[in-house]
């Protein structure tokens, strides 16, 4: 039995149902678990280990529901700097063919430790191939030593250019082995339970990289086995005239004919949706990764958030691959999505005269996108939020950095409007992954070192 307690936060917030901030809030921890939330005088005084967060905001640890880890390798990549999805793929599939094991393992730690120090505690990872004897196996064995949850998505391509696909034939797989290792994974690592630290989601790439007898077969199998699914989705307008050639349906339409559409199923990205299928989403309970900077950074357009909130969309947070980021901040993703939700509000109002254009998302709805929100996307009750029961996931931010100066008027709303910092305390299921702003598990400066030889031999062939 080990127990941990938090004290006289200057404010707690635990996105719970009734939203409470608490002024000098604290938690009381017992075995990874949330015994009592409540201000500092109501809780008990002693614990295992103490901790006193005067100055600091503490919050639910934040879920990254979309990523690409091994993409860290590839950033800023100057052929890819500068173009759309469909070419920024056709450049990289070629680098990416060359990674081994051990890539897919240090990119894996690299993109998790900079996930854990901007204030992510659950992470979903989206890796659909598998070049030179790589496995998933490598990335679960990767994100253990890391601390963080993980959602393991065992992707896939099988529809290579021969075939009418987009990716290259040499990173695409036989569709009966991608199925068989769908099956080795989920007996082998999902973990239903509440407080796991693994779970495996089914995850064929994207429309234009799979065929729909793959996309069906991995969702008769993903609910036979009570596991997620997830893909890409109306990311661009070209899928969407690929989906529309190919298959003779919209994005969304084609989900349909291929049993994707539930509440066990959720998309990234899914900025290209009409108004019907926002509220098929809402009704079916289907999900959003939005990954606001991925798709500013290749042009792909503006998500509609406000409409999927408005309709009772489940919508997450999602960095996506440090190759269309080039990041892997999720406070920073937080605040982007607020930006850009506010953008989109401003140039509908002056297309609209301002009658129908959607309210400005505020700090708060952002935060809560990037906790409940990311939790309810992932199928996860027990995370998201700071209340009993619930796992002791929660993260730490001193407001006496620089970058708070003059925030104290509302020092929540301040992570969001302000500069994103690193956290300095982040805990995951009752164990300190970052402890005083530095990481706790991985010696970070020997793995950027282990990284950059990593990335210098894969770039050169």
């Amino acid at each position: 039995m080990t127990t941990f307690l938090i004290r006289h936060a200057t404010v707690l917030v635990t996105m719970d149902d009734r939203r409470r901030e608490i002024p000098d809030g604290g938690l009381f921890l017992r075995d990874g678990f949330i015994e009592k939330v409540d201000k500092t005088t109501e809780l008990p005084t002693e614990a295992d280990e103490v901790l006193d967060l005067s100055g600091y905001v503490v919050l639910p640890g934040l879920v990254n529901t979309h990523h690409h880890f091994y993409q860290t390798l590839t950033r800023a990549v100057p052929a890819a700097q500068n173009v759309n999805l469909f070419n920024w793929l056709k450049t990289l599939y070629p680098i990416w063919a060359r990674m081994t094991p051990e890539d897919i393992f240090v990119s894996t730690q690299t993109a998790l430790a900079e996930l854990a120090l901007s204030g992510c505690t659950t992470a979903s990872d989206h890796l659909y191939l598998f070049p030179n004897g790589s496995k998933l196996d490598d990335e679960i064995a990767a994100a253990q030593q890391v601390g963080l949850r993980l959602h393991a998505s065992r992707g896939s391509m099988s529809l290579g250019e021969s075939k009418g696909g987009l990716p290259p034939d040499s990173v695409v797989e036989d569709e009966d082995a991608i199925l068989k290792d769908s099956l080795r994974l989920i007996e082998r690592y999902h973990d239903p339970n509440p407080g796991a630290m693994v779970r495996i989601v089914l995850a064929p790439c994207s429309p234009f990289s799979v065929s729909q007898e793959l996309m069906r077969q991995s969702a008769s199998l993903a609910r036979q086995y009570g596991v997620h699914l997830h893909t890409h989705l109306a990311e661009t307008q070209d899928e969407e005239a690929f989906c529309q050639q190919m298959f003779g349906y919209r994005p969304v339409e084609y989900m349909q004919t291929v049993d994707w559409i539930g509440n066990d199923v959720w998309f990234a990205h899914s900025v290209h949706i009409n108004q019907q299928e926002v509220t098929l989403f809402a009704h079916h309970g289907c999900g959003v990764a939005h990954c606001p900077s991925s798709n500013m950074r290749l042009a792909s357009g503006i998500a509609p958030i406000w409409e999927y909130l408005e309709a009772g969309v489940k919508v997450g947070l999602g960095v996506d691959g440090s190759a269309s980021n080039d990041s892997s901040h999720m406070l920073a993703e937080a605040r982007q999505a607020l930006l850009l939700a506010r953008l989109r509000s401003g140039l509908l109002g002056a297309s609209l005269s301002g009658t129908d254009a959607p309210p400005l998302l505020t700090a708060r709805q952002t935060l809560e996108l990037a906790t409940r929100g990311g939790a309810a996307v992932l199928g996860r009750s027990d995370i998201g939020e700071l209340s009993p029961g619930k796992c002791a996931d929660w993260i730490a931010f001193n407001l006496n950095h620089l970058d708070y100066a003059g925030a104290l008027h509302d020092p929540v709303a301040a992570l969001v409007f302000c500069a994103p910092l690193h956290v300095d305390y982040s805990m995951v299921g009752g164990q300190l992954v970052v402890r005083e702003g530095q990481l706790t598990t991985l010696d970070v400066e020997k793995l950027v070192d282990q990284h950059n030889r990593a990335a210098r031999r894969l770039l050169a062939g």
